[in-house]
């Protein structure tokens, strides 16, 4: 039976399946990470995406998926502005995937991906045909896992919890 509640696996023996189980998110958190900050920077230097109207804008984007959006008042609110709401995605997408990645703040930014996913499922995306055409549902689902668990290996919070616990223990 094991009585430690913490344990540093990077340096203890163990089987492959163990070290597998451990890492299992490690690859999802890599492709979200990479995903969102490629996203973010694609929309940034997009000189199309960032105008209000014309071929590959965001207003046209939202206008043309307005009347079939699950919730056309969140296209509504973000119409009153389009380009800011294009610099706040593209920068959301841009921090979420950097703190996925890094594995900094790694709930908050899984939390984050996810409603910014649920957002483009319930808007731009929610009258693809059948629901598993659309990527928006799929991207959402693949957060909830970070959500649950975050980043606890090889991450910045991981050190950061093993800094403090370090500093702590010296109290005890």
């Amino acid at each position: 039976m094991r009585t430690d509640t913490q344990t540093s696996y990077l340096n203890r023996g163990g089987d492959w399946r163990d070290t597998a189980t451990r890492y299992a998110l490690l690859p999802l958190r890599i492709f979200l990470g990479v995903t969102f900050i490629y996203a973010g920077l694609d929309k940034l230097t997009d000189s199309a995406f960032l105008k209000s109207g014309g071929a590959g804008s965001i207003g046209d984007t939202m206008r043309a998926a307005r009347d079939s959006a699950a919730i056309p008042a969140l296209i509504d609110m973000a119409l009153k502005n389009p380009v800011g709401f294009g610099y706040a995605i593209a920068l959301g997408e841009l921090a979420v995937g950097i703190g996925t990645l890094l594995g900094l703040l790694g709930r908050l930014a899984a939390l984050g991906g996810a409603l910014i996913s649920l957002s483009l499922w319930l808007t731009v995306s929610w009258a693809t045909t059948p629901y598993y055409y659309g990527n928006d549902l799929a991207y959402l689902m693949a957060w909830l896992p970070l959500v649950l668990a975050g980043a606890p290996y090889l991450s910045l919070d991981a050190a950061w919890r093993s800094r403090r616990r370090q500093r702590m223990g010296g109290y005890r």
